[in-house]
């Protein structure tokens, strides 16, 4: 029996912290749970460290291997008779670091927090009941050995196919049967680089979040942002399983009995390429008294696998699914709050779910392509093109044209990510982009070159005050506009695109686009990675 225990200890994961029980009240008298770090013991720290090192260690050779063995290949390293002995060498180090690992296992032992940790772990993964998942909460460890909480197998989707949910693809062009045979052949070259730089360092530029290395120098800061979730909102940890096979994991926040009216309204959270639910914009939510469900891309933090498009919707996909049919929230009483890049698997959801009740999007753009032009040298122009567009094809005004619910545009006036020129040039923020393709397909007899004019005007604007001088000078009549797009509504209850607009006069149709542009777009005096405040977070307009 000690001999097994031992051996569990050995394969066990990592304990980083230990959360006081729900239902022990903490000594000072205050609500919620305060927690304290889980504390080796002299044979257990060292052990880790060492193989802490070796890992990282690792890590640097795996990221810098193709210089690594260019330099061995120049060197002459790479030979029968040099590999040999260092493959003894490296044996060697296995052996060792092997050791090493099994007299962590017996510091382990000798430690009864850990020893009672993994039995619970243990107990859990045998019998997944409410109250050993209760007990098993009270720790935080490697999400790898956490046990199965929803799969999307537990469900029926209509959104999956072969490959996973169904994604927007862009057009082929048509070509003849030899034509085609030809350009294919021509464009090989072309395709076999882009999928190396798309699975390669493209895709780490893109979501830098999954880099290992990034992960782990802000191990203590992610640890200490989800020991405030459990420990101060009661979070719920919980893993789920998309239709690709990668684990996604999740916090959950729930208001419903002590948040009012905005408790019974659930807020989903995605994050952008960096950012993590630990430390991301769930608090902005929760700060707002809204139950909130924060959730890591693919490779970020403790989900499993890459960010490609593909694996994000299906993770988006198998979320929205936990929140229906596990947590019991309707898909009316979901909000979809998306920041920067999130912006993609937000616009995903609402296409996808069209019954979700709204959709807000802060600092987020219309289409990848423009930002990655400005980052990669202009003769790189085609390949840059054709590898967003087959590999990496974030176009998030094409999902949100599909759409009918509400929508908020938050823009972020320095923001110096999503901009093609510098944060000081404010119109060439892609949100800009978003917000006139959203409104012209939808109010497309409003939005002609004369209203497309005046929104330009409005958004560039420099300041609150020269916003509110463009919005003044066409003497926009805000009664007068909502009365007139109500009554449209009331006469056809049609869905968008709207023909409002076709029979009135130039003055008219300006000032309701003038109108429309403030009702769909609010302002933010930040940069792109200031958190936003919770009075800046409220539902999108409705008519």
């Amino acid at each position: 029996m000690a001999v097994w225990m031992w051996l569990r200890c050995v394969l066990g994961p990592h304990l980083q912290r230990i959360h006081r029980s729900p239902d022990q009240s903490r000594p000072d008298g205050r609500s919620g749970r305060r927690g304290w770090n889980y504390q080796p013991r002299g044979l257990e720290r060292h052990t880790d460290s060492i193989l802490g090192w070796a890992s990282a260690l690792w890590s640097l050779s795996y990221y810098s291997s193709p210089l690594l063995l260019c330099y061995l290949y120049r060197k002459g390293f790479i030979c029968s008779s040099k590999l040999v002995p260092v493959s003894q060498y490296v044996g060697t180090v296995l052996v060792c670091l092997l050791g090493v690992a099994c007299l962590r296992g017996w510091g382990r032992f000798r430690n009864t927090d850990y020893v009672q940790f993994i039995t619970i772990l243990e107990e859990t993964k045998k019998n997944h009941t409410p109250a050993n998942k209760k007990k098993l909460r009270c720790y935080d460890f490697d999400f790898s050995h956490w046990p199965l909480d929803f799969s999307w197998t537990e469900v029926s989707s209509p959104k999956l196919s072969k490959a996973g949910v169904s994604l927007l693809r862009p057009e082929p062009r048509l070509r003849g049967a030899a034509d085609s045979v030809l350009h294919s052949v021509r464009t090989l070259p072309c395709h076999i680089i882009s999928f190396v730089i798309a699975h390669t360092f493209g895709r780490r530029m893109l979501y830098p979040g999954s880099v290992g290395l990034l992960q782990k120098a802000m191990r203590p800061m992610l640890q200490q942002g989800q020991a405030k979730l459990i420990e101060e909102f009661d979070g719920q940890r919980n893993k789920l399983v998309a239709c690709d096979g990668n684990e996604i994991d999740t916090m959950f926040v729930d208001r419903r009995r002590d948040g009012g009216q905005n408790g019974q309204t659930l807020v989903i959270c995605c994050e952008g390429n960096a950012g993590f639910y630990e430390v991301g914009c769930m608090n902005t939510p929760l700060e707002g008294g809204y139950s909130v469900l924060g959730w890591n891309h693919p490779g970020f933090g403790g989900s499993t696998g890459v960010p490609f498009p593909q694996n994000e919707a299906n993770a988006m996909d198998v979320v929205i699914q936990f929140a229906v049919h596990k947590l019991g929230f309707s898909l009316s009483d979901i909000v979809i709050y998306a920041w920067s890049i999130g912006g993609f698997t937000a616009s995903w959801a609402v296409m996808s779910y069209p019954e979700i009740q709204s959709l807000v999007l802060d600092a987020s753009f219309d289409d990848l392509l423009p930002l990655a032009l400005k980052v990669m040298p202009d003769s790189w122009r085609p390949l840059v093109q054709h590898t967003v567009r087959q590999y990496m094809n974030l176009n998030n005004a094409a999902q949100v044209l599909k759409y009918q619910g509400p929508v908020l545009l938050i823009r972020r006036t320095r923001d110096e990510i999503i901009t093609t020129t510098g944060p000081e040039d404010i119109m060439s923020n892609r949100g800009n982009d978003l917000l006139l393709k959203l409104l012209q397909f939808r109010y497309p007899k409003i939005m002609t070159d004369e209203g497309i004019r005046v929104v330009r005007q409005w958004l560039g604007a420099s300041s609150p005050l020269e916003e509110a001088s463009v919005y003044s000078g066409y003497e926009v009549d805000d009664d007068w506009c909502v009365s007139v797009l109500q009554s449209y509504q009331a006469d056809r209850d049609v869905s968008f695109p709207w023909s409002v607009g076709e029979d009135m006069t130039p003055e008219g149709r300006r000032q309701l686009a003038l109108f429309l542009a403030r009702k769909y777009m609010r302002n933010f005096e930040a940069t792109h990675c200031t958190p936003l405040p919770a009075i800046e977070f409220h539902p999108p307009w409705r008519l």
